[in-house]
């Protein structure tokens, strides 16, 4: 029934973070997926260190996918200080290599710098040469977090949306999602914002304005994001069905997915229709990332 556009695996445990979790191995993975109704999922690497307690790099993303045919997408990923520190490092080389070498994408990008960093830009550039879609992760905070930093009201990812056309941005995460709506007190950033969405907030205006922004709806951000106003949720998802992603960004055996049910709760009650479950679930990850 679904794609999943964001999920994580390794296939070792490594070292636990402070819950004492890690990744599920490929194989709980794909059990979970299967018990969720997932046919496949896009399968993050993790090369920054801001958030890298397991390191997961894109060669064995690409050995898990070949062990594990037809269940996972392989993405790729780089962190824009890679290679030479700089903001004229080759990192398209390096991505049209991975490219052929079958991912699909790139991400999750999670290097705690400003979107707008000169090598920042140089990633984005590389990615758009190598014309594979970007998912970050956005961080509230310079320093002590992991992501992508931008200001309240996203001016830097406004502008590297402009400047970057023809690559698409999947927006992830709390400081992403937390302005679906106005964001009247910036310290709920980096939470989950409870409560009626009294008027559209930056992301809505950023994917009116921008056909190159698309939504990952992976974990309790974006699920958050479209469960918080049972009226406004449905309206989004409908005004935006044709770059809305299902994900899960599943990070343990047991993470939470609330969003699976909650999307057939829509459809089987007539909050939104058939056709656009239907691009949300699957089509438009299939379509973006091509045949799979």
């Amino acid at each position: 029934m679904f794609i999943d556009i964001h999920v994580h695996t390794g296939r070792l445990g490594g070292y636990p973070r402070p819950d004492g979790k890690t990744y599920a191995d490929p194989g709980r993975l794909i059990q979970r997926m299967d018990e969720l109704g997932i046919e496949r999922a896009a399968l993050m690497a993790s090369v920054s260190p801001e958030c890298c307690r397991q390191v997961v790099s894109v060669e064995e993303v690409l050995e898990i996918g070949r062990l594990h045919p037809g269940r996972f997408i392989p993405f790729c990923n780089a962190d824009p200080r890679a290679l030479t520190n700089s903001p004229d490092a080759p990192l398209a080389d390096l991505l049209r290599w991975y490219r052929r070498a079958g991912c699909r994408g790139v991400g999750e990008v999670t290097a705690n710098l400003p979107f707008d960093d000169a090598m920042v830009h140089n990633l984005f550039a590389a990615c758009q040469e190598a014309s594979l879609p970007v998912t970050f992760h956005m961080s509230p905070t310079l320093g002590g977090n992991y992501g992508l930093y931008d200001e309240p009201g996203l001016p830097g990812l406004e502008r590297v949306l402009a400047k970057f056309p023809g690559l698409v941005f999947l927006g992830h995460s709390q400081a992403f999602w937390a302005e679906i709506g106005p964001l009247d007190d910036p310290a709920l950033r980096g939470g989950y914002p409870k409560g009626p969405v009294s008027r559209p907030g930056r992301v809505v205006e950023l994917m009116r304005r921008y056909p190159n922004l698309h939504g990952d709806l992976s974990a309790n951000s974006g699920f958050n994001a479209v469960s918080r106003d049972e009226r406004f949720g449905p309206a989004f998802l409908t005004e935006f069905q044709d770059r809305l992603h299902f994900g899960t960004d599943m990070t343990a055996p047991d993470t939470p997915t609330p969003l699976p049910d909650y999307l057939k709760s829509l459809r089987e009650t007539g909050r939104i229709a058939p056709a656009c479950f239907e691009k949300i679930a699957r089509a438009n990850t299939a379509d973006l990332l091509g045949p799979l």
